[in-house]
């Protein structure tokens, strides 16, 4: 499994906007995808400016296959529908290890 792990900032007041728009247009473009797993969203008590995003995925094959003209054209009808500005400020990937236990 591999986890792609998105940070964004957001204006405190437009968090929940965020969130429901995220889940309305890119969450609901992401699952349709073969190897998309789930998706949570995180939000700190203490950072009310940021919004976490962290995506499973079954392979990282299957997540980077999706065409970018296609992710590109998921992201401008986000932008459309969002009348405020925000920010990515991370961006990772994650590969989850399992180990037999003894």
């Amino acid at each position: 499994m591999v986890i792609e792990w998105l940070t964004f900032a957001v204006d405190p007041d437009n968090r929940e906007t965020f969130i429901r728009l995220d889940n309305d247009i890119w969450t609901a473009a992401l699952s349709q995808y073969p190897g998309f797993i789930s998706k949570e969203v995180w939000i700190s008590p203490d950072l009310h400016d940021q919004v976490v995003f962290m995506v499973r995925w079954q392979t990282r094959e299957q997540w980077k296959s999706i065409p970018q003209a296609e992710l590109d054209a998921v992201e401008r009808q986000f932008d459309q529908a969002v009348e405020f500005t925000y920010r990515m400020i991370d961006a990772r990937e994650y590969q989850v290890r399992r180990y037999p236990s003894a």
